[in-house]
């Protein structure tokens, strides 16, 4: 019972003390109050302080210290930086004709950074502008590879129509624009295709080598001089700025600054001349070379057939490029620069300049021709069935005797004949601005035994006439021509300026000499004027009709195919009767004035059977188109002028105030020094007038 009472008595007590205590006064009840306010408002003064301290320092690497940074991304989402492939240099005449220029060319451009799905975009695009297989590969192909801010081309060449199409769904085709950029364009089309060549899109070695090439509208050379000049050519790229807004839509042009554009180069090319030489091989397989025989500057170079260079930068449809390739006369090949051929008698000046300068041959030794020789069991005919008798050199090559060379070339050998003739321009590349230039042959001990053979006497002797062996381009016989006639050491060339500052090589006569005798020179030119100048040489329809003018020059008719013994002695072979493909090539090498040698040139007619009935009279009036103009003298293109007696028959029925007075003709234009020097060749000359040409006797068909 204690322990229940005790229990009640500790709680009275407890409870007596709580009521026992005095009441808290107001003064402390609002001195505690303070102190927990306080400490409440330092607390949430700390919270605060410290969340603006961070939200301030958070602010502040925003806009002071990324501030930049973010304002270039703004910048990024208003403006698209996109760069600018560079305009290709120009390409000229040596008068300024533009042979190889730009146009514009409309384009939808796709940009890889500005789309988020690629395949989709170019669904879309598909449905508009359909893409084929092959262009939607080539397309996703160089959006991988490319880098993301360089536009992949999606098409070319666009229409009116296919460009608003673009235009009306561009916010359905992020990051596709239509731009504008360049082409190129070539006026003259086949006339300079061979030698200025074309241009095509880089291949992936290419793009490697130089990242620029990936830009839309890059262009590389692709053959002759657009790929020799490509650098030169290529130029340097530029930039645009363009505002966008949030679907990539370009909004307006901000800043362009142009690419600097590829050099100008001017070329040696003597548009007019090339264009009435490419008409003058109208219908033939053939190909021709002018030079100036004081500088080695290329005039002309023309190669028929031709074909349109413009097509492989916009593209070659597989029925076009099957007809180029089944053309037995091989349009796509540059005849004059790697076409090759057997040079046939047009190589016997060389081989005579071998000898003379060997010493195997004076110009007064005689060889006797009785129509044929013998080597071991082979005969080797002359082409005159019965012998020439006995000759000199200069006889030699007017009567262009086979037996006089064979015996030559049997005395002096192939590895002397390859050594001088390589000093002339044969057997060796020529250094000039084109790609694809063949370098011919002219056989040696060491050539033949690389290829497993041995030269015999046999091969020998019929490399001696041009033969065998031997070959040669159309080019490396302008330059031999060219070489022989100047005495100089010549290097074919075809660019006369760059950006205007002239090539130092078309300086005259700055060529350092031959090392050749000048007399063995004069005995082989002497032979070549004969050829076309004297009774029974080998080219009288070659002769120029201008009294005071002459031309020396050299024919060939080069075999394609073995003639037998029986039929050359029983008379029963004639070329001309053959297939085309199994006729001989007719060639012609000459040049003029002979008296103060300008210009060489040379022609070579595949399959044109004979070199004295068809290349010498057409070597002839290309000759005559090149005094006419006189290219070489000029400074500015030549015009045709107007036959003096139409002009007269003109003013004189002219109403009274045209021309001069009462209907008279108007007082002539003041000759240019470059005009007098071109008259005084052919003053007199009864050009235009119909004057009659007396050819001499023709002479044997070689």
């Amino acid at each position: 019972m204690k322990r229940p009472f005790g229990r009640r008595a500790g709680a009275s007590r407890m409870v007596g003390r709580l009521f026992d205590r005095a009441p808290m006064d107001a003064r402390e009840l609002r001195s505690k109050g303070r102190a927990v306010f306080t400490r409440r408002a330092v607390l949430l003064m700390m919270v605060q302080t410290g969340a603006l301290g961070a939200l301030g320092a958070r602010l502040y690497r925003l806009q002071v210290e990324q501030g930049q940074h973010f304002s270039d991304l703004a910048e990024a989402n208003r403006v698209s930086t996109r760069m600018l492939a560079p305009p290709r240099g120009l390409i000229t005449d040596r008068f300024g004709e533009v042979l190889a220029g730009n146009r514009i060319n409309w384009r939808a451009l796709l940009l890889p950074e500005e789309t988020t799905d690629l395949a989709a975009t170019l669904d879309r695009f598909s449905l508009l502008i359909p893409l084929e297989p092959h262009e939607r590969a080539r397309i996703e192909r160089d959006a991988a590879h490319k880098r993301k801010f360089i536009p992949v081309m999606l098409r070319e060449f666009l229409s009116w129509e296919e460009m608003a199409k673009i235009e009306v769904n561009a916010p359905d085709l992020p990051g596709i624009v239509v731009d504008v950029g360049t082409t190129r364009l070539y006026p003259h089309g086949p006339t300079f295709a061979h030698v200025i060549g074309y241009v095509g899109p880089p291949n992936d070695r290419e793009l490697a080598d130089d990242p620029i090439l990936a830009l839309p509208g890059a262009r590389v050379g692709r053959s002759a001089y657009e790929a020799a000049e490509d650098d030169a050519l290529r130029g340097h790229p530029g930039t645009v700025q363009v505002e966008v807004n949030a679907v990539g839509r370009m909004l307006r042009e901000l800043d362009r600054e142009e690419g600097t554009p590829g050099a100008t180069m001017a070329t040696t090319i003597d548009a007019g001349l090339q264009t009435a030489l490419m008409d003058q091989l109208e219908g033939t397989a053939a190909s021709t070379v002018v030079m100036d025989v004081r500088n080695g500057e290329v005039l002309a170079m023309v190669s028929h057939p031709s074909f349109e260079p413009s097509l492989f930068d916009s593209g070659v449809s597989q029925t076009q490029w099957k007809a180029w390739m089944d053309d037995p006369q091989t349009p796509l090949l540059n005849k004059a620069a790697a076409g090759v051929y057997p040079p046939g008698s047009t190589f016997k000046p060389a081989v005579a300049m071998a000898a003379l300068q060997a010493g195997t041959l004076k110009p007064g030794d005689r060889i006797d021709c009785r129509g044929y020789i013998d080597i071991g069991n082979v005969r080797f005919h002359c082409w005159a069935k019965h012998g020439h008798g006995s000759l000199d050199l200069h006889g030699g090559i007017k009567f262009s005797c086979d037996v006089f060379f064979f015996e030559v070339a049997r005395r002096t050998g192939m590895d002397v004949i390859a050594r001088y003739g390589g000093d002339l321009g044969l057997g060796v590349r020529p250094d000039i601005e084109l790609t694809h230039v063949r370098e011919g042959v002219i056989p040696t001990a060491a050539w033949a035994h690389r290829r497993g053979h041995h030269l015999s006497e046999g091969d020998i002797v019929n490399a001696g006439i041009g033969q065998g062996f031997v070959q040669a381009t159309p080019l490396q016989l302008a330059l031999y021509t060219a070489r022989l006639a100047s005495g100089r050491q010549l290097d074919a060339h075809l660019t006369r300026a760059q950006n205007g500052q002239p090539d130092p090589r078309a300086a005259h006569d700055s060529a350092p000499p031959l090392a050749f005798d000048p007399a063995w020179l004069d005995s082989v030119r002497s032979g070549m004027w004969a050829v076309i100048n004297e009774r029974y040489g080998t080219a009288p329809k070659a002769r120029l009709p201008l009294p005071g003018v002459t031309m020396a020059g050299k024919t060939g008719s080069a075999q394609v195919r073995r003639v037998s013994r029986w039929a050359r002695e029983h008379g029963h072979f004639n070329s001309a009767e053959l297939p085309w493909q199994y006729r001989p090539h007719a060639l012609f090498i000459c040049y003029a004035p002979y008296e103060a040698p300008r210009y060489a040139l040379s022609v070579v007619i595949e399959h044109g059977n004979a070199g004295a009935d068809v290349a010498a009279p057409l070597a002839r009036d290309i000759m005559m188109q090149v005094l006419e103009r006189d290219p070489g003298n000029r400074s500015q293109a030549w015009k045709p002028q107007p036959d003096p007696a139409l002009v007269v028959a003109s003013a004189q029925s002219a109403p009274s105030g045209v021309g001069g007075p009462s209907g008279t003709p108007a007082a002539p234009q003041p000759q240019t020094e470059s005009d007098t020097e071109f008259s005084s060749i052919f003053e007199g000359n009864g050009l235009g007038s119909g004057a009659a040409v007396d050819n001499g006797a023709e002479g044997p068909d070689q």
